[in-house]
């Protein structure tokens, strides 16, 4: 198993492994039965894609409220004197009029062929209020030894992002340093196998949804062929 040391200058930034926060971002735990609320964590592709990454948290007791009034940010928060003379304080700033960072001094190690890619927390796309951070996607290779700062996109007029303690704000997942691939037209003979993989599937569709489909509360299908197929591709052989 790979490993992605980690050093800390700031203790509450607390890395992990992204978790499906139920009841929380990723929704409330309601079954998947008729009548049921939808929410992320039923989706799996969603759910794999949010927990294949490393989550960063606001570190900080004073809440961060950052905004944009007249063309020009704001920053509002009450954090007192800075820990130590002469730091920046607090650790935001302006960065050009359409973004601003965040003073983060995170190390994260990869081993050699491998990068982290910063992006936005996931929470960020079933929030409905705009005010998660919008963190701006970098890609950092194993020889860069310290994440000085991190750049979000600035919120849009009227908006705010809202830096909460014990919120995450980032999300980092580990790709290869090179991307090491040419886009090319699949061939007759394998787009043959994939065509008739997806109608299989399309057939298969009753039974692999059997006494797993269910109608939302917005009158939205749902079934657990995926899962199922997931469940299959996973077990042992």
């Amino acid at each position: 198993m790979r490993q992605v040391k980690y050093r800390l200058m700031e203790p509450g930034l607390l890395p992990r492994r992204t978790r499906l926060e139920i009841p929380g971002w990723a929704g409330h735990p309601e079954p998947r039965a008729d009548g049921s609320q939808e929410y992320a964590w039923h989706c799996l592709p969603f759910s794999e894609a949010a927990k294949a990454g490393i989550e960063v948290f606001y570190p900080y007791e004073a809440e961060l409220r950052v905004s944009t009034a007249d063309g020009a940010l704001v920053f509002e928060g009450d954090f007192g004197e800075p820990p130590e003379p002469g730091m920046q304080w607090p650790p935001f700033r302006s960065f050009g009029d359409a973004y601003y960072t965040y003073q983060v001094l995170l190390d994260l190690k990869v081993e050699e062929g491998w990068a982290i890619k910063t992006e936005t927390h996931p929470r960020f796309y079933t929030d409905r209020t705009g005010t998660v951070p919008v963190a701006v996607p970098a890609l950092l290779r194993h020889w860069w030894p310290m994440m000085y700062f991190m750049v979000f996109k600035a919120p849009d007029e009227g908006r705010t992002h809202v830096f909460r303690p014990g919120e995450p704000f980032m999300q980092v997942t580990i790709v290869p340093a090179e991307a090491d691939f040419e886009l090319v037209p699949m061939p007759e003979e394998e787009a043959a196998e994939r065509e008739l993989q997806s109608r299989r599937i399309y057939a298969s569709r009753t039974t692999l949804a059997a006494d797993s489909q269910w109608t939302s509360a917005t009158n939205t299908v749902f079934d657990g062929t995926y899962r199922r197929i997931l469940g299959a591709a996973k077990s042992p052989r």
